[in-house]
């Protein structure tokens, strides 16, 4: 988590430096929902600097934290359970391409991404498993693609992902795995960006 915030950071200082150049760097922020494959709910944020590398084109560094609670499956135990992931961090390159063609202020988008996923341990919201055995869950991580689709209003965006992350071996404190866990997720977003890039009537600035 603290590797990946570094990076963050490092990256977030790179685009802003190159932005005093090339005067095209933005940087947005959404809110929203989620809901795991197979059945759940959660809530996402996503931070992302980006730079505009062509009038319809922008790159980007995607910071991302999802809470998770969806169906856990354990091999011994012929039920599923309810479990909890208290921080699912992810950290991606992105690329969006934006239809406007100079028609209003409303530009829809599609994008996609590949990154690094990290998962938390997993708290189990059941009475019916004895805690002792399942031990201490380990975190785990994965690479993993991400899509997206939505529409920017002004400095405001709506939209939807998915993101494609590989399912987990669960873990207990003997290094054996007891279970898996989904995790791939949909995502709904609010969110408004700051900086260069703004879609007009007449042109795109």
């Amino acid at each position: 988590m603290k590797k990946l915030i570094t990076v963050f950071i490092l990256s977030l200082l790179a685009f802003t430096a190159y932005s005093q150049q090339a005067d095209r760097f933005r940087f947005q922020m959404d809110l929203g929902a989620a809901a795991p494959k197979g059945g759940g709910i959660g809530a996402l944020v996503n931070f992302e600097p980006q730079i505009l590398v062509q009038r319809n084109l922008a790159l980007g560094l995607r910071f991302g934290v999802a809470g998770l609670a969806k169906d856990i499956v354990y091999y011994d135990i012929p039920k599923d359970f309810t479990g909890e992931i208290s921080a699912n961090t992810s950290f991606s390159g992105t690329a969006n391409y934006y239809f406007n063609y100079k028609k209003g202020k409303a530009a829809p988008y599609v994008g996609a991404g590949f990154g690094y996923y990290t998962f938390s341990s997993v708290n189990i919201e059941s009475t019916d498993i004895d805690p002792d055995d399942i031990g201490n869950l380990r975190a785990s991580f994965a690479w993993a693609p991400m899509v997206r689709a939505g529409v920017e209003l002004g400095k405001f965006r709506i939209g939807a992902e998915y993101n494609f992350v590989p399912k987990s071996d669960l873990q207990n404190i003997a290094g054996e795995v007891i279970g898996q866990s989904t995790n791939e997720y949909f995502g709904f977003t609010l969110g408004f960006f700051v900086g260069g890039g703004r879609w007009g009537r007449s042109h795109w600035q």
